[in-house]
């Protein structure tokens, strides 16, 4: 199933450290006693391999991530020459080149980084810029901000040696010109206007990075910006504990702070399953929740090599590359009715 047609542990835990009566002759301070240590991972001597996993059905693009970690590139490396992938892939639609356009005909791309040390950066309402998650590291390393926007973001670019280019291909041309004959924006499930490729990835060192990038919602108004490039709801990574990215309707996975709580409930002890499930159900059980008529779907990473992915309807699916298999894996979802 196309990406198109859709639309355990590194746990924390209270301890009690109390020095027993054997001890009473060291020489430590007697209020030194049963301290209280709180929010420590706990420390797991198992270290996985290498691995990828990202949105969707991005065989190709998990290929170059991983190409990258086995020639000792580090995680960063391989999530944006992964993302890059699908950014030049104009038969995608919806991320980089061939991303459909705004409503009035504008393609504009969002997108984000997040390194091994909590640093990150991000481009949002970029125009003419084939590689947005290029142009977001750029942001990262090369200036003290987080995110640019609009022209801004765009002359950064230039500055740094991007290029210009026409991202609206002849087929998302003709897509939103057929659209313009009634102008309507009606989420179908599985047939969602709109998507993103969000990957994770841990190198031979076990340090983890993230990166998103989208053409963001078809035909939005001009100027919308959706959950992919903010830090917290379309990516979030704390490389002590692991990782997780967002796909969907990204109004939704900003009211939740999304990635950022299943990376927080992993923090707690949950799974990356587990994580990605209870994030789905805090969507889904708000009052006056509409999830029936909207796609969410997540993806996360621990320290330990174990991943999980869930949505809020079925045909979400999660690629994965470890030991040598390059796989798409159906992810479960909420709503069986």
């Amino acid at each position: 199933m196309k990406r198109r047609d859709f639309i355990k542990n590194a746990s924390l835990t209270g301890m009690g450290l109390a020095v027993g009566n054997a001890l009473t002759n060291c020489e430590e301070n007697t209020s030194d006693q049963n301290k209280e240590l709180t929010n420590t991972p706990k420390n797991n001597s198992k270290r996985a391999s290498p691995i990828v996993v990202a949105t969707w059905h991005v065989i190709s693009a998990t290929a170059k991530a991983m190409e990258v970690l086995n020639q000792d590139g580090n995680a960063l490396d391989a999530v944006e020459q992964g993302c890059r992938i699908e950014e030049a892939n104009e038969k995608g639609q919806t991320v980089g080149k061939g991303g459909l356009p705004d409503r009035d005909g504008n393609v504009t791309l969002d997108a984000c980084v997040m390194d091994k040390h909590g640093n990150c950066g991000a481009v949002v309402y970029l125009q003419n810029i084939k590689h947005a998650v290029s142009v977001a590291r750029k942001v990262m390393e090369d200036t003290p901000h987080v995110m640019l926007a609009g022209e801004g973001a765009k002359q950064f670019a230039l500055s740094k040696g991007f290029t210009t280019e026409n991202l609206l291909t002849e087929a998302s041309k003709e897509a939103w010109e057929k659209w313009k004959i009634e102008a309507q924006y009606k989420p179908i499930i599985n047939i969602e206007n709109h998507d993103t490729i969000g990957m994770l990835a841990m190198d031979k060192n076990g340090d983890i990075s993230g990166a998103c990038t989208t053409s963001g919602l078809a035909y939005k108004l001009g100027g919308r910006v959706g959950d992919s490039p903010i830090i917290g709801s379309g990516l979030f990574i704390d490389n002590e504990i692991g990782g997780c990215v967002a796909t969907g309707l990204g109004e939704e996975v900003v009211k939740t702070v999304g990635s950022f709580l299943v990376v927080e409930l992993m923090r707690q002890g949950k799974s990356p399953q587990e994580a990605c499930e209870e994030a789905i159900k805090r969507i889904v059980n708000k009052p006056n929740s509409n999830y029936k008529n909207f796609q969410v779907g997540y993806i996360a990473i621990n320290k330990q090599g174990e991943t999980g992915s869930y949505a809020i309807h079925q045909w979400f699916s999660m690629t994965k590359f470890q030991n040598g298999v390059n796989e798409q894996i159906q992810s479960g979802y909420f709503n069986k009715t």
